[in-house]
């Protein structure tokens, strides 16, 4: 996508994201409610109207500047509030609550790619409509697998540190609870150092060039 304009990436890159961050969060709410917490669902946060969940640092102006300056696009939303004592099972159910968010996002990159297999299917060098189902269906791809690669990282307050939480016996995962303030900083450090870029890029480039092959792209 290189070769295209602001404009023209924008238009690709804005119903991928603003539903991949959107059906992230729904799904932690949803499966919360399904387990005994209906926190979520009394405030309203299960909707897929991405309104509900915009967080205007996280949704419009980091992936906006991406887009401009980045290879790659990631963003966040508000998160859905959980109560976690309302849970059945609280320790146990927050793994399953935590999950929820990567496992949506896999879900949504294999409808990008019946996205991207119809405009394989109907592709013609002068077809503007498969060449912009192909793109968005690259994006789609490439926005989930980030959102899911990068919230499996076993930082608290990420979902793949709450799993870890969840896994852990109770004085140990109290003591990796306890990253939690932190965790945002030491995500933005691993990012400006490069080092998540390092971690990371292997396994997203092997999981985006496996779901673009399913989409029709060699």
């Amino acid at each position: 996508m290189g070769d295209l304009s602001l404009l023209q990436k924008i238009s690709i890159w804005i119903i991928p994201v603003l539903f991949a961050i959107t059906g992230h969060e729904v799904a932690h709410g949803w499966v919360a409610s399904k387990l005994g917490d209906p926190t979520a669902k009394m405030l309203g946060r299960l909707s897929l109207n991405p309104l509900r969940h915009i967080d205007p640092v996280g949704t419009l102006l980091i992936p906006g500047l991406m887009l401009a300056f980045s290879p790659f696009v990631f963003g966040w939303a508000k998160p859905v509030p959980v109560t976690w004592q309302n849970l059945k099972r609280p320790k146990t159910d927050m793994i399953f609550v935590a999950l929820a968010g990567p496992g949506a996002n896999v879900l949504m990159a294999l409808f990008w790619v019946l996205v991207m297999r119809v405009g394989v299917g109907i592709y013609d060098s002068e077809d503007w409509m498969a060449i912009y189902l192909i793109y968005t269906g690259i994006a789609g791809i490439t926005i989930n697998l980030i959102l899911m690669v990068v919230n499996l990282l076993p930082i608290p307050p990420l979902d793949g540190g709450r799993v870890l939480v969840g896994l852990l016996p109770g004085p140990l995962a109290w003591k990796v609870s306890r990253i939690e303030p932190w965790g945002f900083f030491i995500l933005i450090g691993l990012m400006v150092t490069g080092a998540l870029g390092y971690l990371l890029t292997p396994v997203l480039s092997f999981l985006v060039s496996g779901f673009s092959r399913l989409g029709g792209i060699q």
